[in-house]
């Protein structure tokens, strides 16, 4: 009998071995694509000088009353932004979830558009709308503002980029409610207004402020619209570009990065402490919400809706419109000038194909590292003391901003001896920080749905000797394929839009369509540089539905088990 199980034994003992070899190969991208650059740039800002010491870097900052000013600009622009967009979107999912309007499925699309494109669409709208030779610049200049170049810019552009960030996350709050909270109330003859105010918005509470927390992070950390339709109003990232790329000052330079990590981190303690406090809205006996028809209810929701998806329209259609324009405002016969300007006249074709390569690479190889760190953390056993530093490291790169990120890029890589230095200015190093750049948000998606998975599998694996790798192949995998292609697509449509954690590491051979967009902005070319942007929407609108597609073949062939 010894004889016959030891083979198993064997097997059991290899496949464990693999296990935690891999688990330790996670722990070491993550190591070097994370942690390592993160400590260059703190050595950077406190490395002295000539008869200087480390910190004399921070206090010539802090004595600087122009960056201080950029400090504060960050922080209200940021704290304004979210003023606006959490009540917003608010509104919009409670339209979503607690009314009976009608094609909410396709409201719920167009407030999508936004993540389709680089942030940058947004700004080069409104320069078309209120700019210097705007359509509606006598509208705007009526409302008092001096112009669209500045913190009024900002904070519109803004709005447009994060809404969809919190609107995901609003309709997951208010979608997990009890019914029978609403039909106590009601038996009580409780109004409406105060059943909004002591069931709806307390059962909301947490996700209001992880919405508002990511908004506020999204916006103080975001580079491309303040260097777009900023002007002379300097923000934290705009700062570090100029820094690094204008004035060559690395050390200045990660002084201000690591003042713009700082409330980013900040925000993320803060929202994992909320998480930590949140209970659960539906337990075991809750009846599902189901909202009833009322005519005038429904119709003002409607109305709303339609008026911010209008909204989202007039930005989206502007940036489409002005990328056919043959000359803007006096000739504006459609062609197709910009284009042939961008992809031909200017080579931007190479950078299309560049950020079709680092998309690819990036959902391909992103998502096999994800889910194999999140499998391994979840399903297997063993290197207990590794454990919790994996789960911390998965978890940091959303408080990283992607502007940190690659300037730790630059001081890690280019470090003298360092032999990973070869890989500076590659398609390699592009993939590896895009992939770290979203690591976290794919870790938590995958994590949710294997804890979903019942432990039992790998326990009666264990108890019959099957190795883990066959569970995993023939029960975890196929179960999880779905999820794998959400993560899968949640990457590739953010490699095609990322700006700020790759502006830093392009070559001339590497060079994206988004950081094309942002040069071609500088040098005056915005009809060229809308059409790039236009571009990419469509790319990724493309590879969405193709993703659509394959979601549904894939469900037809291998998730037949979920049907009753």
């Amino acid at each position: 009998m010894a004889a016959v199980l030891h083979p198993a034994r064997l097997r059991v003992h290899w496949s464990e071995r693999a296990a935690h070899l891999v688990l330790l190969a996670v722990a070491t991208f993550l190591l070097i694509g994370l942690v390592l650059p993160l400590g260059a740039i703190l050595s950077q800002a406190v490395q002295g000088g000539e008869g200087r010491t480390g910190w004399t870097n921070f206090a010539s900052y802090l004595a600087s009353p122009a960056l201080l000013n950029s400090l504060w600009n960050s922080i209200w622009v940021s704290v304004m932004v979210t003023l606006i967009v959490i009540p917003l979107a608010f509104a919009f999912a409670y339209a979503l979830m607690r009314s009976c309007m009608p094609a909410k499925g396709l409201l719920r699309s167009v407030t999508l558009l936004p993540l389709l494109a680089p942030s940058l669409l947004s700004a080069i709208s409104l320069i078309y709308w209120f700019g210097n030779q705007g359509v509606a610049k006598g509208f705007w200049l009526g409302l008092g503002f001096a112009g669209i170049y500045g913190p009024s810019g900002i904070v519109l552009a803004e709005c447009f980029a994060t809404f969809p960030h919190a609107l995901m996350i609003l309709v997951t709050a208010l979608s997990l409610a009890d019914a029978r909270l609403y039909e106590a109330a009601d038996a009580m003859g409780t109004s409406t207004m105060r059943r909004f105010f002591t069931i709806t918005l307390p059962g909301a509470k947490y996700g209001l402020i992880s919405a508002a927390l990511v908004v506020f992070t999204l916006v103080i950390t975001d580079f491309g619209i303040p260097k777009v339709v900023g002007g002379n109003f300097n923000v934290l990232a705009t700062d570090v570009f100029k820094l690094v790329i204008g004035q060559q000052d690395f050390q200045r330079g990660a002084v201000v990065a690591l003042l713009l990590l700082a409330p980013a981190a900040i925000t993320f303690a803060v929202d994992h402490f909320v998480q930590r406090r949140q209970t659960a809205m539906l337990t075991a006996r809750a009846v599902a919400y189901v909202p009833r028809a009322s005519r005038g209810f429904d119709a003002a929701m409607t109305g709303y809706c339609l008026f911010i998806c209008a909204l989202m329209l007039a930005m989206f259609g502007m940036a489409v419109f002005a990328s056919f324009v043959t000359l803007w405002p006096y000739n504006l016969t459609p062609s197709l000038t910009h284009y042939i300007a961008g992809i031909v006249d200017a080579d931007l074709g190479d950078s299309i194909i560049n950020s079709l390569k680092l998309a690819a690479g990036t959902a391909v190889f992103g998502t096999a590292v994800v889910f194999v760190g999140a499998y391994l953390l979840e399903k297997t056993r063993g290197m207990d003391w590794a454990r919790p530093l994996v789960r911390l490291m998965a978890m940091l790169p959303m408080a990283v901003p992607g502007l940190v990120l690659g300037l730790g890029y630059i001081f890690f890589f280019n470090a003298p001896g360092n032999p990973l230095g070869g890989l500076y200015q590659t398609m390699a190093i592009l993939i590896v920080c895009t992939v770290v750049h979203f690591y976290t948000t794919g870790h938590l998606t995958m994590v949710t749905a294997l804890k979903a998975i019942d432990a039992e599998f790998e326990a009666v694996s264990a108890s019959l000797k099957v190795p883990f790798h066959v569970t995993l192949r023939r029960v975890t995998l196929p179960i999880c394929l779905p999820v794998l292609l959400d993560v899968s697509r949640y990457f590739f449509i953010n490699a095609m839009t990322t700006i700020s954690a790759v502006v830093f590491l392009y070559s001339p051979d590497t060079k994206l369509a988004s950081v094309a967009i942002l040069n071609l902005d500088e040098a005056g070319e915005t009809g060229a540089a809308a059409a790039m942007a236009v571009l990419i929407a469509g790319t990724s609108t493309v590879v969405t539905l193709l993703y659509l597609l394959a979601g549904r073949w894939m469900e037809r062939r291998t998730q037949a088990w979920r049907r009753r």
